[in-house]
């Protein structure tokens, strides 16, 4: 692996090697010791959109593991990426300063072009297509809650987003079942399902229903329905979704121990109540520490070799 810029890229193979790495490396920390190799080895964390998750558990990760992190918002710092000057200049000055890059952006095809132009290992840390490593963090915390992920059905209420559909890649690779619901609008596009359905037959299916949805469903799982950069349809977002809430209802139709995932920032009364939110069945903050430890064994995976 030279990159980690969508799961679909990755074999089941070195996703699990990933998820065991994280396993092992949270265990490392949680115990107080430490793995400081990549002793001065610097990562640039390139920033279109903000994100506390996003900074917060890359810088604090690459310092675990003994190097930095040097934090670039791209419209301020570097006139943004692509516009001042062409992806592969920015890339190719960029990686003469840095062991990595990653990269929180709007278009896929900005890490795309970070990774053919660099020669350093590009993360994608977010893309208005997909999200993989909030995926993979989503996966790690299923593997610490189950002891399992072979089966494991996620029931993914709302927008057919970046992160349902690194989600479905995921599932399709690992042995799961996805499960969308969302109005017929806001379905997971059709190319993105059949892609994740040619790795495993049937593993994501879509329905209107969210109740059917939740049926048999371990996790349900719930993102904004506003993101970055649609805030003019807000009022329309809001309309279209209000029967796909993640509530007391909706979770009393699922199993007992049935867990809710939230990708965050949630807006509580929204997609999700502070009833489910701050309920037993709620992992949403496990899910959210676990970016750290899958993106530390990402980080070294890709630098320790």
């Amino acid at each position: 692996m030279d990159h980690f810029l969508s799961i679909k890229d990755c074999s089941a193979d070195q996703l699990e090697e990933l998820l065991e790495l994280g396993i092992d490396l949270k265990k490392l920390y949680k115990s107080g010791a430490r793995d400081l190799c990549l002793e001065g080895k610097i990562l640039a964390m390139l920033f279109e959109k903000p994100s506390l998750r996003t900074r917060m558990s890359f810088q604090t990760a690459m310092i675990d593991l003994g190097g930095q992190a040097v934090y670039v918002k791209t419209e301020e710092d570097a006139g943004g990426i692509g516009k001042r000057e062409p992806v592969k200049d920015f890339a190719r000055v960029l990686t003469g300063y840095v062991d990595c890059i990653m990269a929180r952006t709007y278009a896929h095809s900005t890490v795309t072009g970070l990774a053919e132009w660099g020669d350093v290992p590009v993360i994608n840390a977010l893309t208005d297509f997909s999200h993989p490593c909030q995926a993979m963090a989503d996966v790690l915390t299923a593997l610490e809650v189950f002891d399992k992920l072979e089966g494991i059905k996620f029931a993914y209420i709302g927008d057919g987003n970046n992160v349902a559909r690194s989600l479905a890649n995921a599932c399709a690779k690992l042995g799961m079942e996805l499960v969308i619901a969302a109005p017929p609008e806001h379905m997971l596009d059709e190319e993105s399902v059949q892609q994740a359905n040619s790795i495993k037959a049937d593993s994501v299916s879509q329905c209107s229903d969210p109740f059917k949805a939740v049926e048999g469903a371990n996790v349900i799982y719930t993102d904004t329905w506003v993101s970055m950069g649609q805030e003019s349809e807000k009022q329309q977002r809001i309309k279209r979704f209000s029967g796909y809430q993640v509530n007391g209802s909706l979770l009393g139709k699922a199993p007992k121990d049935c867990r809710v995932m939230h990708c965050l920032p949630a807006y509580r009364g929204y997609e999700i109540t502070d009833e489910v939110m701050e309920s037993q069945q709620s992992v949403i903050f496990q899910q959210a520490e676990n970016r750290l430890h899958f993106q530390r064994a990402l980080i070294k995976y890709l630098l320790a070799r």
